[in-house]
């Protein structure tokens, strides 16, 4: 499903990050550990199509990500991978349906109103279709964040830090909520993290030194 192969990248001035080969079947769920400065969020974005290697190869479902033209790698992210970032990054002038839809027309799909309710009823949340982000909780926003990651239902869902501000409690739902969604839409899940407090949760670990 997802493939990392000798995968290499430098910022200007800084040392290599490498890493090494990676091997992911589809629906399993690993946890992506390392310190702060070993390379988690960079991984995290050469994996989701938003950081270009400076050398490797990343497969998802037998495509080589980075052999497509920009054009055609964002309408795949968009349709394949779903990202849950530390921040929700919901657009503030819209609503949660209107937030959903348009994730549905940034991959180039037809937008399904029906797949909408289904995610938001299933997150818990359809009751605030028609709110706007300033008008949630912290935690509401985070569903909503969850909710736009898994709409396209994509074959890998990938989480970056998505508890690091987090309290015990709301850790432990975020978690249930990551992996309850990854099972739902049979979905890969990777959560990349240096919270000890996650490591129970997961049976898959991939642990980058530095």
């Amino acid at each position: 499903m997802l493939q990392v192969q000798s995968v290499l990248h430098q910022y200007k001035g800084q040392v290599k990050l490498q890493f090494n080969n990676w091997q992911v079947n589809q629906g399993e769920q690993w946890l992506l550990l390392g310190n702060s400065g070993s390379g988690k969020t960079t991984l995290m974005h050469i994996i989701s199509g938003l950081l270009k290697p400076a050398e490797g190869e990343v497969m998802i479902n037998n495509q080589s990500i980075y052999q497509l033209k920009t054009a055609k790698l964002d309408q795949f992210r968009g349709q394949h991978i779903g990202i849950v970032f530390q921040q929700p990054h919901l657009i503030s002038s819209l609503t949660v349906t209107e937030n959903l839809l348009i994730a549905q027309r940034f991959a180039g799909l037809p937008q399904d109103k029906t797949r909408v309710k289904e995610v938001l009823s299933s997150l818990n949340m359809y009751d605030k279709r028609s709110s706007k982000p300033q008008q949630l909780s912290q935690g509401q926003m985070q569903r909503i964040a969850i909710a736009r990651a898994v709409i396209n239902k994509p074959a890998l869902l990938v989480a970056d830090e998505p508890t690091s501000s987090l309290d015990d409690e709301n850790t432990k739902a975020v978690l249930d909520l990551l992996i309850q969604q990854s099972e739902l839409n049979n979905a890969t899940l990777i959560v990349a993290t240096h919270d000890n407090r996650v490591k129970e949760k997961f049976t898959h670990q991939y642990v980058l030194q530095g």
